[in-house]
């Protein structure tokens, strides 16, 4: 077929001790799926888990990220980042491991300053949530290799210092369960990457900053902003 300008390339990660590669298809996002980042955002008690999307050319590999436009608040959000091999709908909770390919550990980027406006203005997220180079992520841990993690220490400094301090088992709603969930919205395929949520700490950085983060047994990622 011929085009009338080339097609974008597909976004692909790297997979931890291999030479294939992942072929991204969506980037999904669970939102407060943490209780004390609920109460530092307003929310309380364990509510149903809602989602929005990221765009997959926003996945970008730790080194430097630059500063977004338009924007005079923006926030880290460190993340399990689960990796689909398989896919359906309306998964039942006790086959969603199944699908599971590997993890990793990704960066939610936020223009908190526009997404608290549209919600304001009940508008939607996606000029806070899925701008340019919003997604830095590490390679896909294979499952044979790092298990399905369930607890561990999950973290995020900024200039050395720690903003960010939780454990994988404080996620309100756990793997198995965001799959089924988020299934029953939509068709789930493999190459679908879900971000999991932050625990609390949040809070801005600016043009300079260096980033470190990690998750126990997905090693770390480190971003410096320009």
């Amino acid at each position: 077929m011929n085009y009338v300008f080339p097609p974008a390339p597909q976004a692909v990660l790297p997979v931890a001790g291999s030479e294939s590669g992942f072929p991204v298809r969506r980037v999904y996002c669970v939102g407060q799926n943490y209780a004390d980042h609920a109460l530092e955002m307003g929310s309380d008690g364990r509510q149903p888990p809602f989602f929005f999307s990221k765009p997959a050319d926003a996945l970008v590999p730790g080194g430097e990220v630059a500063y977004p436009p338009r924007t005079e608040n923006l926030q880290h959000e460190v993340e399990l980042v689960i990796a689909l091999g398989k896919g359906g709908a309306n998964i039942a909770v006790d086959q969603a491991l199944d699908c599971v390919f590997g993890y990793g550990l990704g960066l939610d980027l936020t223009r908190r300053d526009l997404q608290a406006t549209a919600k304001e203005k009940k508008q939607p997220w996606e000029m806070g949530k899925g701008f340019d180079q919003s997604a830095p992520i590490t390679a896909i841990y294979p499952v044979a290799q790092v298990g399905h993690p369930a607890a561990g220490a999950i973290w995020l400094k900024v200039n050395g210092t720690f903003k960010q301090q939780g454990d994988l088992k404080q996620m309100t709603w756990k793997v198995a369960e965001i799959i089924a969930n988020l299934s029953s919205y939509v068709r789930l395929a493999p190459g679908d990457l879900i971000f999991s949520g932050t625990p609390s700490g949040v809070g801005t950085i600016v043009r300079g900053d260096v980033i470190e983060s990690g998750i126990e047994g997905l090693g770390e990622l480190k971003i410096r902003l320009v």
